[in-house]
């Protein structure tokens, strides 16, 4: 089956490649191991994951449209509201009998209380209550910490998580469990690095567990995968006893101050469902922009681009654009399959070939054609080492084909929902034993 004059060793191909294993629809495919690096090129591609596995939604075909988002950290001024859901959780923190002690053991200077006044710092607000940022004595009225630690399991983690889908969500205790909560956020295959930007800076990149602690309990956990530019919302969850401080607010109002403190700039919310009132939330943290899903460009979510969400089903802001240019009537795209009772949250198979669907935003079948993939680096557990696309004996005389599902097509799917620029990044991996879901 292989031609083995080419065959790779691992030391040629593990450390600097990401070992994806194609599933298809709508598109899904899981990874044992990710780079950073390439995983912010999925999120700008429509991408996100959940544990290992990763997955590309059609909108156009979903009878609830998923969409990307993302904020600009430097231009994020939160509201009169959000300002003062920091504040009041700053004064349950600090405590009457501290703000008056402190005022005469530590006082400002009057320059300092004048900035203070007029404005508001994102960064310094969102420390003001840690422990660590407080002069002492006094001793404020709670003790409040937030770590930023390895995306590993801990039972008192847990215990959060139990808490959080149980009362939350709703689920049943035959729905929750350690094994679930691993899976789903624990063990990312995103790898944990230090990277240095062009001007020396140092950044963490991975994936993390942002842990609020409240007098030494733990209430809060924010799941975050932090890339290159980017810190993206995995999961935010907390214990009922934290539920009166507004920590949804906090949260995402702490995580766009890491991207703009730690150098990341943009917060990505994970996808926005416009017509799920659940997340109609996220557009109380401005400036946004969304992910065109054809073009895969971003466009300001203004009161104008709202405007388009709240009148169609489906939304590419570039081809309304195109549209009004032209004076072509709305085009209407047909939602195939959609079951009735479907829940939102996922899409439905409209065949058995992505590059015959109607997925947004990827090559034609036509164009997948005229790629050269021969130099894909894969893995399988019939051979050992690394081998190359073009080593399997019948790699040539396959072609891509709608009515075919063989190991050609299959492989070009994938690097069509991907891009194919990223091909020199990837491992296609076919072993069995990494497939972790």
């Amino acid at each position: 089956m292989y031609n083995t004059n080419s065959m790779q060793t691992p030391d040629d191909a593990e450390a600097p490649l990401s070992f994806i294993f194609p599933i298809g629809y709508s598109y899904y495919a899981t990874s044992k191991s990710l780079s950073t690096h390439l995983y912010q090129k999925l999120v700008d591609r429509y991408w996100r994951r959940s544990g290992t596995l990763l997955y590309r939604p059609n909108p156009r075909n979903s009878c609830c449209p998923h969409y990307t988002l993302r904020l600009d950290s430097t231009e994020f001024k939160p509201t009169k509201d959000q300002r003062q859901t920091v504040n009041r959780f700053n004064n349950y923190v600090i405590g009457p009998d501290y703000t008056h002690a402190a005022a005469r053991v530590h006082p400002r200077t009057r320059q300092e209380a004048r900035k203070r006044h007029n404005e508001f710092d994102l960064i310094d607000r969102i420390h003001e209550p840690e422990a660590q940022f407080l002069k002492t004595p006094p001793e404020p009225a709670h003790k409040f910490t937030v770590t930023l630690e390895p995306d590993e399991f801990t039972e008192e983690k847990y215990l959060i998580f139990e808490n959080y889908q149980r009362l939350v969500h709703k689920e049943g205790p035959d729905k929750i469990s350690r094994h679930g909560f691993k899976r789903f956020l624990c063990n990312s295959p995103l790898k944990r690095e230090t990277i240095y930007t062009s001007d020396g800076v140092q950044r963490q990149v991975g994936s993390f567990h942002q842990c609020y602690w409240l007098d030494g309990k733990l209430v809060a956990i924010g799941v975050l995968d932090l890339l290159p530019h980017a810190v993206s919302s995995v999961y935010f969850l907390y214990h009922e006893s934290f539920h009166s401080h507004n920590p949804g607010k906090l949260s995402a109002m702490r995580e766009i101050a890491l991207a703009r403190e730690g150098g990341y700039r943009w917060w990505y919310p994970g996808f926005y469902i416009h017509s799920c009132p659940k997340m109609k939330y996220k557009m109380d943290f401005k400036p946004q922009s969304v992910l065109d899903p054809e073009t895969l460009t971003w466009d300001l979510m203004d009161k104008e681009a709202l405007a388009v969400f709240d009148a169609k089903h489906y939304v590419s802001l570039s081809r309304e654009r195109q549209r009004k240019e032209s004076g072509d009537p709305p085009q209407i795209f047909k939602n195939h399959f959609i079951r009735p009772e479907s829940d939102g949250e996922g899409d439905e198979e409209e065949g058995d070939f992505m590059l015959g669907s109607s997925m947004p935003g990827i090559p034609s079948l036509e164009e997948m054609k005229q790629v050269d993939m021969d130099n894909l680096v894969l893995v399988s557990d019939a051979t050992p080492g690394y081998f190359l696309a073009s080593d399997l004996v019948s790699w040539e005389q396959q072609d891509i084909e709608l009515d075919r599902k063989d190991i050609k097509s299959t492989i070009a799917e994938l690097v069509a929902a991907m891009g194919t620029d990223v091909m020199g990044e990837i491992c296609v991996d076919f072993r069995r034993r990494t497939r972790v879901l």
